[in-house]
């Protein structure tokens, strides 16, 4: 593995590229390069040495700019970092082409694994929920706490809202998509995703909406960005119907690490009906409701996630 950090005003050029990803202040990107994937990984110094590290995953369309409001409040308690997941963020795609679940939690064990950074308290959203609990079940070893942002986890019956990400995963679609939408703003693109995941879009700042929009002209400049939507919606949707002992609800039942499960009450995504389910599979859980809150708590309600991040660890003992 090498491992090299990056100017805040640079980034890795794996392809080319027009603007650089932004960094907030305090954050410092790097790369990480392994056989076959290269990652890009967020990070900020904790306030003191000796913190227990902490690993951010983000969902889909996201990146590890997601994380980028709670991961400051929690400095004073764990050492952090966010990962871009491969094709998305700076993170280009991985060699094998492979976006499903499984294949997202191959990249983030081989992180963890490359950097003896496990075990972990591994934080997840949306499609990084369904990864991080796969991580989870599989290797417990690299896992301390688990703490799951409205998780991808199966369901009977979806919302129609989240209806448009499972016709993404069908070939062809997000190509004709592409085609249809060009003349689409990218203003217009990010309020409507702020539609979607937010349960109050007017929370959002002037600057983080201009933020949103530069990272989204960014995005649409790169030649695989609806490649890697499509491929990894179609890995939700085939993870949903895998069944057996790879299934997502029975690995849930798997996870020995202590976990905390976050549900917005006005999730468009995840439906908050799956708030219940979740809370009596993973054997050693505890559920925060936020009424108010869309699919992307941790960036509406940063401090309450927090919060109940910190008594999750000192509940499990700091271990």
């Amino acid at each position: 593995m090498s491992s090299t950090e990056l100017p805040e005003t640079r980034t890795q050029d794996p392809a080319p590229r027009v603007r650089a990803v932004r960094v907030a202040k305090g954050e410092r990107l790097r790369s990480v390069s392994l056989p076959g994937l290269t990652l890009s990984v967020r990070s900020r110094p904790p306030a003191a040495t000796g913190l227990p590290p902490a690993l951010y995953v983000h969902g889909l369309g996201g990146s590890s700019l997601n994380w980028s409001a709670l991961m400051p409040l929690l400095a004073d308690t764990v050492d952090g970092e966010a990962l871009d997941l491969p094709g998305f963020g700076d993170s280009p795609p991985p060699d094998d082409g492979d976006y499903s679940v499984t294949g997202h939690a191959r990249a983030v064990i081989r992180l963890l694994d490359s950097g003896g950074r496990g075990p972990v308290h591994l934080l997840g959203n949306s499609l990084g929920g369904a990864v991080a609990t796969r991580v989870a079940a599989v290797r417990p070893d690299l896992v301390r706490t688990l703490t799951l942002v409205s998780p991808a986890l199966p369901e009977i019956r979806a919302q129609r809202s989240a209806w448009p990400t499972a016709v993404l995963a069908v070939p062809g679609v997000a190509r004709l998509f592409a085609r249809v939408s060009r003349d689409w703003t990218p203003e217009q693109r990010v309020r409507g995703v702020m539609s979607l995941c937010y349960g109050d879009p007017a929370r959002v700042t002037d600057e983080g909406l201009r933020e949103a929009v530069e990272e989204m002209e960014r995005r649409l400049e790169l030649p695989y960005f609806w490649d890697a939507m499509a491929r990894s919606a179609r890995g939700i949707v085939d993870a949903y119907t895998l069944g057996g002992q790879h299934g997502l609800w029975r690995q849930a039942q798997r996870v020995l690490a202590p976990t905390l499960l976050v549900y917005g009450g006005r999730d468009q995504l995840v439906s908050y009906r799956m708030a219940g389910r979740a809370a009596a599979a993973f054997r050693d859980s505890r559920l925060l409701t936020l009424p108010n809150a869309g699919h992307v708590a941790m960036m509406e309600y940063p401090e309450t996630v927090a919060q109940a991040f910190r008594e999750l660890i000192d509940d499990s003992g700091r271990s």
